[in-house]
């Protein structure tokens, strides 16, 4: 499994930016951020030609960007337009080089709608999504998320076992799963369990650490409670392809430098994970 960060952790460098800070820091791999794929998507009325120059320039720098989180803040049953607005982005995103596509799915906290209702929703519109990816070679990974307040306990998309049947349900196999560690350990707290539920189905990854209270986006092996050894023993037991990747802006400082000399000890604890 290849060590990735996401590209928000240089979010202020912008796209190229953080590319050249990463491969000088010694990473040559990222998920594209939603604020990069918004910056990207603002440059030109001519998106997939941005998206082409943005390509060549990975290739150019031998740099990888197989995986990129979709619109984060996008409502896709709340806003009507949602699903008509992605299209872009995903065009986008595979014009880029990008299989993997991060997308949350929408649990309608201010809707009076029943549990169930709202899953159907999702699968309605997913459906939708479906139907203009059918073609492309990518896959929309649908993340594991965790309740923001107490009336959004009764999640659509809590564990594997959620996002298993909304994709069943939308008949697609263009959809899959990314695993967010940090938001399971704030709900079901199974990482293996989820791991060999999801299966070949399991495409993406957010590994983050928190210590079971606040969603804090730590790095792995640095003060939180998920027990990471676990989990990269259940991805090597369900044969995981993708890569490692490391969403963790609770790492983040004001000092660029000082994110710069903490990669040191990301790759430190990757390279203690992998031999484990």
């Amino acid at each position: 499994m290849k060590l990735s960060i996401w590209s928000g952790y240089y979010m202020e460098s912008g796209p190229e930016g953080a590319v050249k800070r990463f491969i000088e820091n010694g990473i040559y791999c990222s998920e594209l951020s939603d604020e990069h794929g918004f910056e990207l998507l603002s440059r030109s009325d001519n998106f997939l030609k941005t998206a082409k120059e943005f390509s060549n320039f990975l290739k150019e720098n031998n740099f990888e960007i197989s995986q990129g989180h979709l619109w984060l803040k996008i409502r896709i049953c709340s806003d009507e337009t949602a699903i008509q607005k992605l299209y872009s982005w995903v065009d986008m995103y595979e014009a880029i080089g990008i299989k993997n596509m991060v997308l949350h799915c929408d649990n309608m906290v201010d809707s009076s709608l029943s549990r169930n209702e709202k899953i159907e929703k999702n699968i309605e519109k997913l459906r939708l999504l479906a139907e203009h990816i059918k073609d492309k070679d990518v896959t929309i990974c649908l993340e594991n998320l965790r309740p923001h307040s107490p009336q959004d306990e009764d999640l659509v998309d809590r564990n594997a076992d959620d996002l298993l049947y909304i994709i069943e349900r939308i008949g697609s196999d263009k959809f899959g799963i990314c695993l967010d560690t940090g938001h399971l350990n704030l709900t079901d707290r199974n990482p293996r369990e989820f791991i060999l539920k999801a299966g070949n189905k399991l495409k993406a990854l957010h590994i983050a650490d928190n210590q079971g209270e606040t969603d804090q986006h730590l790095m792995p092996l640095n003060g939180g409670t998920v027990n990471f050894f676990e989990v990269v023993k259940a991805l090597r037991e369900i044969g995981y392809k993708g890569i490692f990747n490391l969403e963790i802006p609770g790492e983040k400082c004001g000092i660029i430098k000082m994110r710069d000399e903490k990669i040191k000890t990301i790759i430190s604890n990757y390279n203690l994970l992998m031999n484990s």
